[in-house]
């Protein structure tokens, strides 16, 4: 399997130190235990669980024993009432995740995630992902057969169900071996769909599932194919978003590709970076300038692109105030927009896939 993850780039001779991966994963805020808010119901058996999450003294082993049975019977109601509390000890007790999984729920859990019943593929997609918060159960769950379950919900499930999915591929995702799988499981496409149409969450949970998932380059066609350039440089425009980091950091892990360098000038990517060059934080200067770099490396037609949006004038700035990172990257992106901008056939051919990694 084909990885691109590395620390820094060189051009023209000259080594660059990327932004760093912790700074990177500082971007995203990872999926954290059942996010779906309150349960539709308050059956007196769901108040009697919630007692018996905050006591100390409670048998959560035959409890949970005796949960893992009835998520296979014959009553979709009695089915929905053991995810739904499944679901609940996951989330309240982290020590639950491990004994719940021992107990067998994780298969019957995955079925009903296949469920033509949208609750109750919530209910599953989000019990899966709460016991994907153990790193212990993230290889049995994938090896469950969990993948293309969760990927039919984040196609076609209601929106919790894609949310939750997506974040359930981003923990499993996070097993190298699993990337590909997921990505011939199908999962780009809707990934790009929810980063185009979710809400704010489904939106941060898609951008955090693709860059995890894109470090495969399979994955990155697959993403560039599915036009993901299109909703990343929408959100990048719109500083309101709070997506303005994300999405850069999504485009800069697909920016190696030549393809994905020619989406983003063909979405209007162009103005968009040297707009964030100009007016956005030290960390989204620092990355557009990267993005842009990449961009203009081997190609004078997007150089006189960039030079005639007016990007010299906050490069310039750039290389005097900002971090050691983003002065390299705006000197040597300066240098390389006043060069003479001549028809080179050399000049002109697509980069050659150096990386710049986050």
């Amino acid at each position: 399997m084909e990885t691109e993850v590395q620390s820094n780039f060189t051009y023209m001779g000259r080594t660059f130190t990327g932004l760093g991966i912790n700074e990177s994963s500082s971007a995203f805020s990872d999926c954290n235990s059942d996010r779906s808010g309150e349960f539709p119901t308050t059956s007196s058996q769901s108040r009697r669980l919630l007692i018996a999450c905050a006591s100390d003294n409670y048998n959560s082993d035959e409890l949970i024993q005796q949960l893992v049975s009835d998520l296979e019977s014959n009553s979709m109601d009695v089915q929905k009432q053991a995810a739904m509390e499944i679901r609940l000890l996951a989330k309240n007790k982290p020590e639950n995740r491990l004994k719940i999984a021992r107990a067998g729920a994780i298969k019957p859990l995955i079925s009903l995630i296949s469920s033509t019943d949208l609750q109750l593929q919530e209910y599953g997609a989000t019990a899966v992902l709460n016991l994907s918060l153990c790193d212990e159960n993230k290889e049995l769950i994938a090896e469950s057969g969990a993948i293309k379950p969760l990927v039919r919900a984040l196609k076609i499930g209601n929106s919790t169900a894609k949310e939750n999915s997506a974040c359930a591929l981003l923990r499993l995702s996070q097993i190298e071996e699993n990337k590909i799988a997921i990505g011939r499981s199908g999962a780009i496409p809707p990934l790009v769909n929810l980063l185009e149409a979710g809400n704010f969450r489904g939106k941060k949970d898609a951008s955090t599932a693709l860059f995890c998932l894109c470090t495969v380059k399979e994955n990155k066609i697959r993403a560039v194919e599915a036009g993901v350039m299109k909703p990343l440089v929408e959100l990048m425009a719109d500083f309101s978003s709070n997506m303005v980091d994300k999405s850069a950091f999504v485009m800069s892990v697909l920016i190696s590709m030549v393809e994905a360098r020619a989406a983003v000038v063909e979405e209007g990517g162009i103005p968009v970076l040297v707009e964030i060059v100009e007016v956005g934080s030290q960390r989204q200067k620092e990355i557009a300038a990267a993005i842009l770099l990449q961009l203009c490396e081997d190609s004078v037609s997007y150089r006189t692109m960039v030079a005639r949006e007016g990007a010299i004038p906050p490069l310039v700035a750039l290389s005097q105030s900002g971090t050691n990172g983003a002065k390299q990257k705006a000197e040597t992106l300066i240098g390389l927009l006043r060069q003479p901008r001549s028809g080179n056939a050399a000049a002109t051919t697509p980069a050659r896939g150096s990386d710049v990694s986050f």
